[in-house]
């Protein structure tokens, strides 16, 4: 398992400052400067420089150091590492003591900077929500702050607006864009009767709806409560450093003045000579070169994968990748690329030129992502939809119609084609049903009664991903599951282009959730909507897509900066030589406190030959971690 040597952060209080990472940061800064300042002077200014850097590294470690001591009856390695230091200035090295100051403040600092992750979630979480909501009341149209609505309350939504709570159509129709909530890729129409959930977007009609659920018990808001609950649960697995790193300070400290007096009374030495003896021993036992076993070894491997594009938020985070066996894929937005395309062009009388180009002539007038589909792939192969089209109008849930040279054309679904008395036919029939069980969201095109063509839209899978997909399983991943919110058959096509065996569609936030503690651990999930924010936090890892929303990036422990699925293979690889030199570290480190101190104790280690060996082996460690910055991910 991989730990850090400093004590957990993420229980500490930020009282004092409105951003303690910086202070610690700032503080961490000072213990260097000064630490350097002290090396390099002499007389008074050495002694000077010497002081500030035993205040700046050791005072915020001493003040935890006396409130674990207070208020939890518990010694850790912060009242070690200040002992230690102090020792080491006792006996003429405040050098040495400095150093392990600064390494100490170091390794706290880096924890400090990944405990905020939480808050920064749920704060995106809120953000999804509007500020005020219109409503009907007495009659009139007014615009009322979110806590202010009551169940019962008439909605107003007009396009583009997010739906502030959960509600059920009255009056209009329209499409709403769902992908964040439920991972549905395709805008879902809705008529009176249907349900609204809050936080998704009102397309393209003006809708009424009934509020059934106050804003506090929202699907939004349910979803922030998730969120808050797996992250929770989660951080145990963050402070496991705090399991050992009590009973080594309260040993190595009560060592000491055991090792003094033995030395003294039963050895008879003299007292300055045992003292001698005593701190040698503290020095070389303070666990110096474990501090920064960890940090400089997470830190290089961080780097190397930042610069491969895969953005580590913590050491925890590249530790739980290393033991991932299972990995769980959402599909829209991450084993496809989220943006509709026009996949399938049947016509079934030839001229398909100037079918897709009467198509983008229609859908060309509207917002939807269907009909900016067809647009695009009109424009990509280089048609003009610049058709004279006369009397355009967009029925919300049906489609797009219009005029051209006197005659009615109509882009839609089946029931804007029974509405035009249009007759598909045996053959057509048995086309759309094709399409549709590929998982294509079909569009027919219609002249008057007649249809020219059918549209097959789909989101269209990443090209990347079934080569990643494979890789991971050569890399040594047993289990690949794709947890979509869509429906099952987009899902099991995208599925089978990408090489998954193991699907489950039409999954709620809730049962994503539900899914992902079902599975085998460690497992990681990649995702990037708000439907995926519980999960990702639930989960051993939670993987996000830099294009991905904000909520799904903030509950995220790892961020693909590039969108590229083909940098997970590598970065899992990554993590398993950064475990495997952590455990060597970790070995080395504590055989060189077992052997040097044993000697210590018995006089055949001065000093000098102490640090040597102390500062050797922290120099080593480094090392051993910086050889990771050569990685290429």
């Amino acid at each position: 398992m991989i730990q850090t040597a400093s004590s957990p952060r993420s229980s500490r209080p930020a009282s004092g400052t409105s951003d303690p990472v910086r202070r610690a940061l700032i503080l961490t800064l000072i213990t260097l400067l000064a630490l350097l300042a002290g090396w390099l002077l002499q007389g008074p200014l050495e002694t000077a420089a010497f002081v500030v850097a035993y205040l700046a590294g050791g005072v915020p470690a001493a003040t935890e150091a006396l409130r674990s001591l207070r208020s939890e009856r518990k010694l850790d390695v912060d009242l070690l590492m200040v002992l230690a230091a102090l020792g080491a200035a006792s006996i003429g090295q405040a050098l040495d003591g400095a150093i392990l100051l600064f390494l100490f403040s170091l390794s706290n600092t880096l924890q400090d900077w990944a405990m905020g992750r939480t808050r920064r979630a749920i704060e995106a979480l809120g953000r999804l929500s509007p500020q005020e909501a219109s409503v009907r009341r007495s009659g009139h149209e007014q615009r009322v702050p979110l806590n202010e609505l009551r169940v019962g309350d008439t909605l107003i939504l007009k396009p583009g607006e997010r739906v502030p709570a959960d509600a059920e159509v009255l009056l209009g129709r329209s499409s709403l864009d769902e992908s964040a909530i439920t991972g549905e890729s395709v805008p879902v129409d809705k008529a009176p009767g249907a349900h609204l959930a809050s936080g998704t977007v009102n397309l393209e009609g003006y809708l009424e709806a009934r509020v059934l659920r106050p804003a506090g018990e929202s699907t939004l808001a349910r979803l922030i409560r998730m969120v808050e609950s797996a992250q929770a649960a989660k951080s145990p697995v963050e402070t496991l450093a705090d399991r050992w790193e009590s009973p080594y300070a309260t040993a190595v400290l009560a060592a000491t003045p055991l090792v003094f007096a033995a030395l003294h009374y039963l050895g008879g030495l003299p007292a300055d000579a045992a003292w001698y003896r005593a701190m040698t021993f503290m020095v070389v036992a303070s666990p110096c070169a474990v501090v920064i076993s960890t940090p400089a070894v997470m830190l290089s491997a961080m780097a190397a994968a930042a610069r491969g594009g895969v953005l580590f938020k913590s050491a925890a985070a590249l530790e739980a990748l290393s033991r991932v066996r299972s990995v769980a894929f959402d599909k829209t937005g991450t084993l496809t690329t989220g943006r509709m395309e026009l996949l399938d062009l049947e016509v079934p009388g030839g001229h398909e030129e100037q079918a897709l180009a009467l198509a983008a002539a229609l859908e060309g007038r509207s917002e939807h992502p269907i009909a900016r589909a067809i647009t695009r792939a009109a424009s990509e192969r280089g048609l003009s939809p610049e058709l004279a089209l006369e009397d355009v109008q967009a029925l919300p849930g049906r489609g797009i119609t219009g005029l051209l040279a006197g005659e009615a054309v109509w882009a839609g679904n089946l029931r804007l084609a029974q509405e035009r008395g249009a007759v598909l036919g045996a053959d057509l029939e048995a086309a759309v049903k094709r399409l549709e069980v590929r998982g294509r969201t079909v569009v027919l095109l219609g002249q008057e009664r007649r249809i020219i063509a059918l549209l097959g839209v789909a989101d269209a899978p990443r090209p990347q991903a079934g080569a990643a997909l494979e890789a991971l399983r050569r890399a040594g991943v047993t289990r690949l599951v794709m947890l979509t919110g869509d429906r099952p058959g987009p899902a099991l096509e995208v599925a089978r282009q990408v090489g998954v065996q193991e699907v489950r569609a039409g999954l709620l936030p809730e049962d994503k959730l539900a899914a992902v503690r079902a599975l085998p651990r460690p497992v990681a999930v990649v995702g990037d909507g708000v439907n995926d924010a519980p999960a990702l936090s639930a989960a051993d890892l939670g993987i996000g897509m830099a294009q991905g929303t904000d909520v799904a990036l903030e509950s995220a422990d790892v961020v693909l900066a590039r969108n590229d699925l083909n940098k997970l293979a590598a970065a899992w690889r990554l993590s398993r030589a950064a475990r495997r030199t952590v455990i060597f570290n970790l070995s080395f480190a504590f055989a060189i406190i077992a052997v040097v101190g044993t000697l210590s104790v018995l006089g055949q280690v001065p000093l000098p030959l102490g640090v040597i060996a102390h500062e050797g082996g922290t120099v080593f460690v480094v090392f051993m971690g910086l050889r990771l910055l050569l990685y290429r991910v």
